[in-house]
């Protein structure tokens, strides 16, 4: 279709074009999507090899020094007289041997056991750990521990599984010390060889405090991260192959084992009802979100047009009133709302007193009142965010558009639809995708005010009608103690939330002309 016949289409008309633009565009997002994830998965491998990219012509050209560095870390420095640098190396790879051989060897050998098992149920009574537990008055042979300590000495497949990982990690991050051993070796050698001499460990803390100090303020944050996110990101994926569940006794030599793909299989084909209802739980998290992002998001527009506007007074009365009502802490307000809206509370008592019926808001089996009351309170504690930013996007339209677009004869709602809402979509795709996200993710509004329910038949492992994927996996890990069904709903909603949000930014305007507005 060329730019004529769009241009004479009418209003509803482009509407729906550009809806049915979209959807035909998802193939092909989806395909950039997978481009996407295969180019970072294709960034990580080439990291990694760029990381041993010369390690076999460094050892091959090397002197004494470098050669050994491959052995012994921070020989080379310290015989090319970088004796600070070297030590420190060579600390390293001594720290790593010690914890190896007194925790992580340990933790390797029980991952896999007898076939299936995490653990082997004589818990860790080897290397430094062993001696220490030993030293404390420890029967290893027996498996109790004596004096202060009375309970068997067994194994727990989450440590086993949690140190494994971390285990993991360590290496990981010691492989990388070693390959910027042999690098720093290397080029020291190197700088000999052109009669300079190596750069001195002042210089180089010096110089990580001033060219490079960039990468001395991401090491703590870079730490951080590996502790509280990757860490916790690959344990739970773990888990979701695992049997870990509400009848794994935490007294028994195996907590629980590994089973594959059968918890993946439960969720999306199992005949118990958990497929059934991960089915409609997931059907009314994306209505949800789409209702909860798109009422917010167009409602707060146009509160705030109407704010805007030259004739409405008072405006810093009524931006100050909205501010407040976004100040005052979402729990709270939420808690309020489920109190006004109890059958008995005192909405239903002015309905009655009306002469009307009392409305179960928050528990109607049928579903359509908890759902629509979930949507309004949500709107309620939403708009005025988006009130906020659209406002300070209106100060920043050109009078000069709104007033050519008057002399070509444009009434206030085309002025709206050709200037006002393209340029705040254009500058707010990325939030309005946070939000999509932020609200696929909302937690508090349906934990506050339905707890997830009401729970008709048909809804298994503690699951309501008002239940999100996230409240879902609440319910699952925290009341159920489903941990391993919750970890794969875990899994679900990032793999979600991740498409969703690259799929819709990569095929917004946004993504494709960043440089400038249109």
């Amino acid at each position: 279709m060329d730019f004529l016949d769009y241009a004479q289409m009418t209003t509803g008309q482009k509407i729906v074009y550009k809806i049915g633009a979209f959807f035909r565009g998802i193939p092909g997002a989806i395909g950039h999507l997978i481009a996407i994830i295969g180019n970072f998965f294709k960034s990580i491998f080439t990291t990694i090899g760029n990381g041993f990219v010369g390690y076999g012509s460094r050892f091959k050209n090397g002197d004494i020094g470098t050669k050994l560095s491959y052995i012994v870390m921070g020989a080379g420095n310290m015989m090319h007289k970088q004796f600070a640098k070297g030590i420190l190396f060579l600390a390293a790879e001594v720290a790593y041997i010690v914890f190896m051989f007194s925790f992580g060897f340990v933790y390797i050998s029980k991952i896999y056991c007898n076939g299936v098992d995490l653990g082997d149920g004589k818990g860790p009574i080897n290397g430094a750990i062993g001696h220490v537990i030993q030293a404390a008055g420890a029967d290893s042979s027996s498996g109790f521990v004596s004096g202060s300590f009375n309970k068997p000495v067994i194994d727990n497949s989450n440590n086993v599984l949690l140190f494994f990982v971390l285990t993991l990690i360590v290496t990981v991050a010691f492989f990388a010390i070693y390959i910027a051993n042999t690098k720093s070796a290397y080029a020291s050698q190197q700088l000999i060889e052109r009669g300079k001499n190596p750069v001195g460990f002042f210089e180089e803390v010096k110089d990580f405090l001033d060219e490079r100090f960039h990468i001395t303020l991401l090491i703590i944050p870079s730490v951080l991260l590996l502790i509280f996110t990757v860490l916790p990101i690959i344990f739970t994926i773990f888990i979701a192959f695992t049997s870990y569940n509400k009848q794994a006794d935490p007294n028994a030599e195996k907590i629980y084992w590994w089973v594959g793909f059968e918890n993946f299989k439960e969720v999306f084909a199992s005949t118990a009802g958990t497929s059934e209802t991960f089915g409609k739980i997931l059907v009314w998290t994306l209505v949800w979100a789409v209702f909860a992002t798109f009422s917010n998001y167009i409602l707060g527009i146009v509160l705030a047009l109407m704010i805007n506007k030259k004739t409405i007074k008072f405006k810093g009365f009524w931006r100050t009133a909205f501010v407040i009502t976004a100040a005052v802490p979402q729990f709270v307000t939420l808690l309020v709302m489920r109190c006004l809206l109890f059958v008995d509370g005192p909405i239903n008592q002015v309905i009655t007193g009306l002469g009307g019926s009392a409305i179960n808001f928050l528990g109607d089996m049928g579903g359509f009142w908890p759902r629509f009351t979930v949507i309004v309170v949500n709107m309620w504690v939403g708009i005025p965010y988006t009130m906020l930013i659209s406002s300070g996007l209106l100060m920043n339209i050109p009078e000069d558009l709104y007033e050519s677009a008057r002399i070509d004869g444009a009434n206030a709602f085309q002025q709206f639809t050709k200037i006002t809402f393209p340029y705040i979509f254009f500058v707010t795709t990325p939030y309005l995708i946070t939000t999509f996200v932020g609200n696929i993710n909302n937690f508090n509004v349906i934990y506050y005010l339905t707890t997830g329910g009401p729970n008709p038949r048909g809804y298994t492992n503690g699951a309501g009608q008002t239940d999100l994927l996230v409240t879902w996996l609440y319910k699952l890990t925290v009341d159920q103690k489903d941990y391993n069904l919750g970890a794969v709903i875990g899994i679900i909603v990032f793999v979600i939330c991740a498409a969703g949000s690259l799929i819709t930014f990569n095929m917004s305007k946004a993504s494709k002309n960043e440089e400038e507005f249109s």
